[in-house]
């Protein structure tokens, strides 16, 4: 995933912009970066790997070494962003969240050009810096990013820093957000509403899909009005987006409170916990929804320590990554031993480290370990967002699940029976999980369910990863 933050302030927008960008860390784990622009100095850059320190300790010197009234930052699990570019538009910089699908029909097509590109390790191209090629074939900024949104196959949200002024760019159906904040000496925008509250912002207004805004420090101007036709992704809400912000309106901390709700509403009625937790950090707002509603007692039976083990604290390799996920974990062994515990988390993708966190509660002394979800299973790969980049089909567990009983790979019509929550196959698969797991029981929230609890227009949400809706 990844998330960005702008300021254009009458004074210097560096503070606000390292914290900005700072308030970002849950989004990437592996580089960030930082723009900025001033008339006495011109552009300045920095970036950083973060994958084995946190973002402010990289970027402590440039927190007080750049200056600048107009600056955009980024912290991102793939491409070094922002990149600086120079062409007939001048000099600008740039950073982008999103995905592009047929990034390697638009490579060829621009290089067909006698345009290049610098390769990254592995051969991949820098998707920003594609973007800020595409946006190069037009005459002009405007033309150049609804050229980008028009031809991306994917999503793709933009800022883009210019001696005038920052563009702000949200992607055509609306499948990230970009917000902005107002205070006396200027304006910001954010990826996370809550990015800005503590650094003097109010509310100013959010983006439509599609829409594009340019920012000084004096002004907002709307250059680009929104479409009608939105598809925000609905896990914002489930699992990226921090409990403090909001989409649409809609608080993450509000929504996750009501999945649990419904997923005590339409529990099993003989299974009888002596507690309800949730995975840490993730699962914890819906298991207080489920405590509210269902009358059981909430409880941590487990803690995650933190301090030292920061999210970006983690080895490339998949099973050292597993391992150390679970060091994290310290149980309570008083709340554990001989219980019987209902634990809930955001979802399962591959079910490795939910099924080592039940192995663990298992040693600790749990009698039985029930297992609920705060979004359906998820059944194909994200499309739209760079979550999937490093989760294949595949390596979900829904979808090995379902090759097993298929005894093939499924055709969409197959995948749509799985999907429905009142079918056999969907039961079947479910029940497979649950042994595969070995959780005590499993139970996944219902996606009409899910959709209540967003309480959001049905037709403005992107369920793909569930139903393959597009």
């Amino acid at each position: 995933m990844g998330g960005f933050f702008a300021a254009a302030s009458k004074n210097d927008c560096v503070f606000d912009l390292f914290f900005g960008v700072d308030y970002h860390s849950h989004l990437g784990t592996r580089r960030a970066g930082m723009a900025v622009y001033s008339e006495e100095n011109g552009f300045d850059k920095a970036i950083h790997n973060i994958e084995n320190a946190p973002f402010r300790t990289k970027f402590q010197t440039e927190s007080t070494s750049m200056h600048g009234s107009l600056g955009i930052g980024c912290i991102s699990d793939f491409e070094a962003q922002p990149i600086l570019v120079r062409s007939h538009h001048g000099t600008f910089a740039i950073t982008t969240v999103g995905k592009i699908n047929n990034i390697d029909e638009i490579t060829e097509k621009i290089i067909e050009n006698k345009a290049h590109f610098f390769e990254m390790q592995g051969g991949d191209i820098n998707q920003t810096e594609l973007v800020a090629s595409i946006i190069n074939q037009k005459e002009n900024f405007i033309d150049g990013i609804r050229y980008a949104q028009e031809i991306i196959d994917g999503s793709m949200s933009m800022l883009i820093l210019t001696p005038l002024g920052i563009y702000a760019a949200r992607d055509r159906l609306g499948r990230t957000p970009i917000v902005l904040g107002k205070k006396d000496d200027g304006y910001c925008a954010s990826f996370e509403s809550f990015a800005y509250l503590n650094l003097g912002y109010s509310d100013f207004k959010e983006l439509g899909p599609g829409e594009i805004d340019i920012i000084t420090p004096d002004e907002v101007k709307t250059l680009v009005a929104p479409g009608d036709k939105m598809r925000i992704c609905t896990f914002l809400w489930v699992y990226y987006g921090y409990p403090s912000s909001s989409y649409e309106g809609r608080s993450v901390a509000s929504m996750r409170y009501c999945c649990g709700k419904y997923l005590a509403m339409h529990d099993d009625k003989q299974v009888e916990p002596d507690l309800v937790a949730g995975v840490p950090d993730s699962g914890i707002a819906h298991a207080i929804g489920y405590a509210n509603e269902s009358g059981v007692q909430f409880a941590r039976p487990f803690v995650k320590y933190t301090p030292t083990w920061p999210r970006s604290f983690m080895p490339t390799h998949q099973s050292r990554r597993d391992l150390i996920a679970r060091m994290k974990l310290i149980p309570i062994h008083d709340l554990i031993d001989g219980k019987s515990l209902l634990l809930i988390d955001d979802s399962i993708v591959r079910g490795t480290q939910l099924r080592e966190t039940t192995e663990f509660l298992y040693e600790s002394g749990a009698r039985e370990v029930h297992i609920r979800t705060g979004c359906p299973p998820l059944l194909y790969g994200c499309k739209y967002l760079n979550f999937s980049r490093s989760t294949s089909e595949m390596e979900l567990i829904t979808r090995r699940v379902i090759k097993e009983l298929e005894g093939e790979d499924p055709s969409d019509e197959t995948l749509k029976e799985y999907a429905d929550p009142d079918s056999e196959k969907y039961k079947t698969m479910v029940k497979r999980i649950e042994e595969k797991l070995h959780f005590t029981s499993l139970r996944y929230h219902r996606l009409d369910d899910m959709i209540k609890s967003v309480g959001v227009d049905a037709d403005k949400l992107c369920t793909y990863c569930w139903n393959g809706r597009e």
